[in-house]
């Protein structure tokens, strides 16, 4: 993801005269241009990670540890964007007014209107919108027989009524909201696959995760074919994104029912750590490095300069902000949803699974 948005997408950062990415990097731009599917592999990894990580868990626990996860880097990472766009680098905030920043630090923005201080910040709100599925779960209790039910009517309800409600002339911006089906089937497929992880294997659970593998495939295939080309240029083959899809279903599959799972392998656990400070900072502070340096050192060093830093800036995201602010963040935010009036009980009290 960071390669494609760097060396592949449409800007013209690189070199003294505004080179384009493709253009400035001819031979790997032809691999990092299909790194955009790295948000199809989030949203696997997501499925599974959160339905792990909330199972049994009561609605103030799973809301507390979201608010404690996500909020305090983010914040962080909007006032410094901000700063960029509005004071260092005015010239990419000329489409933005400073008032977006307060519905951006809501990370609302999608749901509100509201255009996204930087741009791959859209995905946080589709996530938003999962979270929101897993909270109702959380409400009613979470059981195996419902969270498979769940995984196969999500993705064929919202695909129906899209397609259903497209094709009669009918509005489906409120499917795309509530159900958004270019996305629920690699949510749904995460899911399945942590029922087979931590429920054993059956037909049914195996049926979810093959057929959402086949409709996040398709999908993605869909979406992403078209923006290839309209963002990098490269016009590459539908089969070949759904084999690229398919191919990260059983990546994930692998490393979390095979023995992989118990694999250790030094650096892994600084690198997950990372990975959100690192969506976080890279596209803006990324193009900015670039844009600064690219006319003065060969590109191959900005590129390792510009990686370095920001990689450097994650860790003190990570370091700084986010090990000693999140989990006092979820614990008051547990403690305070849990107090909620008329709704604060419920809220509080965990429903136990049913297997």
């Amino acid at each position: 993801m960071v390669l494609f948005h760097w060396t592949a997408w449409h800007h013209d950062h690189w070199g003294r005269h505004g080179e384009p990415a493709a253009e400035a990097w001819p031979w790997l731009s032809q691999f990092s241009s299909v790194g955009a599917l790295g948000v199809q592999l989030f949203f696997v990894i997501s499925g599974f990670v959160i339905l792990l990580s909330s199972y049994g868990k009561s609605p103030a626990r799973f809301i507390g540890s979201r608010v404690g996860r996500l909020y305090p880097a983010y914040w962080v990472a909007v006032l410094a964007t901000a700063t960029l766009t509005f004071v260092l680098w005015p010239e990419m905030g000329s489409q933005r007014s400073p008032v977006d920043i307060l519905a951006n630090l809501t990370m609302f923005q999608g749901g509100l209107g509201v255009g996204h201080i930087d741009g791959v910040y859209w995905t946080l709100w589709v996530e938003m919108k999962f979270y929101l599925w897993i909270l109702a779960f959380t409400l009613i209790g979470m059981t195996v027989r419902r969270v498979l039910v769940f995984t196969f009517a999500w993705p064929i309800v919202g695909n129906a009524l899209y397609f259903g409600l497209h094709g009669a002339g009918q509005p489906i911006g409120w499917v795309e909201h509530v159900f958004f089906p270019q996305y629920s089937a690699l949510f749904a497929g995460g899911m399945a696959l942590f029922l087979l992880f931590k429920f054993g294997h059956t037909p049914l659970r195996w049926a979810a995760f093959v057929l959402n593998a086949g409709a996040g495939g398709l999908w993605s295939a869909r979406v992403q074919q078209a923006e290839t080309l309209k963002l990098t240029g490269y016009d590459y083959p539908f089969w070949a994104f759904v084999a690229v899809v398919a191919g990260l279903f059983v990546l994930v599959a692998l490393i979390v029912l095979t023995p992989l799972a118990s694999l250790r392998v030094p650096g892994m656990t600084l690198a997950g750590q990372l990975t959100y400070p690192v969506y976080l900072l890279h596209q803006l502070w990324g193009w900015w490095l670039i844009f600064l340096l690219s006319p003065y050192l060969p590109r191959e060093v900005v590129l390792v300069l510009t990686l370095a830093a920001v990689l450097g800036a994650a860790w003190l995201l990570h370091r700084w902000v986010e090990r000693p602010l999140g989990p006092r963040l979820q614990r008051a935010v547990t403690a305070g949803v849990g107090t909620w009036p008329v709704v604060g009980r419920r809220l509080a009290r965990a429903r136990t699974p049913v297997s």
